[in-house]
């Protein structure tokens, strides 16, 4: 399984939901997250993709923790379940 089906599936998934997935990327800042998740009624998420069995970056780790400092969810997704799993908690 490769880091870009699994991304495939992400995107597909949340505009199925009625979101969007949007590609992240912030000039200047490195170790940001992949994507950046929304859905109605403000609910913001971000998303780092893995190929399976990949862990984070240190500078990506650091990210994470930065967002979610700022009360941001930063989830890690390594598998096509796990895109699954991701749009069952966060689809109300």
């Amino acid at each position: 399984m490769r880091e870009k089906e699994i991304e495939s599936r992400l995107k597909r998934e949340v505009e199925r939901k009625g979101g969007l997935a949007l590609k992240f990327t912030s000039p200047g800042i490195a170790g940001v997250p992949d994507r950046l998740v929304l859905f109605p009624g403000g609910r913001t998420f971000f998303v780092e993709i893995k190929s399976p069995g990949k862990k984070l970056r240190p500078l990506q780790v650091k990210r994470k923790k930065q967002l979610e400092a700022l009360g941001f969810k930063v989830y890690v997704i390594d598998s096509l379940e796990a895109v699954e799993e991701f749009i069952q908690e966060v689809v109300k």
